[in-house]
């Protein structure tokens, strides 16, 4: 069974409930999920263009609908916490964690990160690839880091025991964000760039330092953060970033955070590859998820590494961080 760090699926909700569908997660996504052994995720609040022309207005009506979806499907559990988790767990149910890809829609208000955190949000990214009034993302052109609002804004995420999350922010946000942590900190989605040079990919300084602060990293499906050639752009492959990993920060501090958006309108789908088909050779959405652990195990990985990889990574730093 397995832990995804990084979830879009609010996204595919909101924009079906908001032309009339209902009971969403049932009639589309859970099929795959159950299928792949999916037994718990983080889905995020994430602005998806052309959204993003009113980060307010659409933050908004992705909570409302995300809200409606969890009160509506009982195959689910919104948790806030280690012991939720594990309780949702045993009691069958998806765990879900609320989360935030990119707090644009705050503005220079720090204050409004109390407002996500009332929603039930235990987790946050600063920003998308966009640049917002905290920081920088890797793929915004800007290399300045975070702002002096940022600096705040990540640490209250901290002190309100919410998870911060690096995947997404440039380099130099990245390093601001290392100087201020007081808890362990994750890249919920990213790869390696030693193996596919990409801005959205961590170096291995990179690994290193979340390591050293107790954090993990989850392996990101999408193609183009896999390799840059087309036909390597495997499953075969991420099970090889997963190995450089391991080799970097070693086997506790590598997770999976797969983001899987094959849901995701085509405009939206614009802004990050020129392909329909956005995830891994052998890994196109979540019921595929065993397909990479059957490398693992060609790799010689033992049951108990797999299980780190697979959830334990996660759900422990879940407990260091949120309790």
């Amino acid at each position: 069974m397995y832990f995804d760090a990084h979830s879009d699926i609010w996204c595919d909700v909101t924009a079906r409930r908001l032309k009339g569908e209902t009971d969403v997660l049932r009639r589309r996504h859970l099929e795959r999920l159950r299928k792949g052994g999916v037994e718990g995720s983080i889905f995020v609040i994430w602005v998806d263009p052309p959204y993003d022309v009113d980060y307010v207005k659409r933050t908004k009506e992705i909570m409302q609908c995300a809200k409606a979806e969890a009160e509506e499907c009982d195959e689910i559990r919104i948790v806030h916490n280690y012991a939720e988790m594990m309780q949702a767990k045993a009691d069958g149910k998806i765990y879900v964690f609320h989360g935030i890809e990119g707090l644009a829609a705050i503005g220079e208000d720090i204050s409004k990160i109390d407002e996500y955190y009332d929603f039930g949000c235990r987790h946050a990214i600063l920003t998308w690839n966009e640049a917002n009034a905290l920081g920088a993302g890797a793929n915004s052109g800007e290399s300045y880091g975070l702002t002096e609002t940022g600096k705040k804004a990540a640490r209250k995420v901290q002190d309100k025991g919410m998870i911060l999350d690096m995947s997404h922010l440039n380099e130099a946000g990245f390093w601001d964000c290392m100087k201020l942590a007081t808890k362990p900190i994750i890249a919920s989605h990213s790869n390696c760039r030693a193996l596919c040079d990409v801005p959205r990919n961590l170096t291995d300084d990179q690994l290193r330092a979340i390591r050293d602060v107790d954090g993990v990293v989850g392996l990101n499906s999408f193609k183009d953060f896999i390799d840059p050639r087309g036909p390597e752009q495997t499953v075969e492959n991420l099970a090889r970033h997963a190995d450089h990993m391991i080799n970097v920060m070693g086997i506790d501090h590598v997770g999976c955070g797969f983001d899987f958006f094959e849901f995701i309108n085509d405009e939206a789908m614009g802004t990050m590859t020129e392909d329909s088909s956005p995830a891994a050779h052998g890994m196109k959405d979540a019921s595929e998820i065993p397909n990479l652990f059957s490398c693992f195990e060609k790799m010689g990985m033992t049951k108990e590494e797999m299980d780190k990889i697979a959830r334990v990574n996660f759900q422990n730093l879940v407990k260091r961080t949120i309790g």
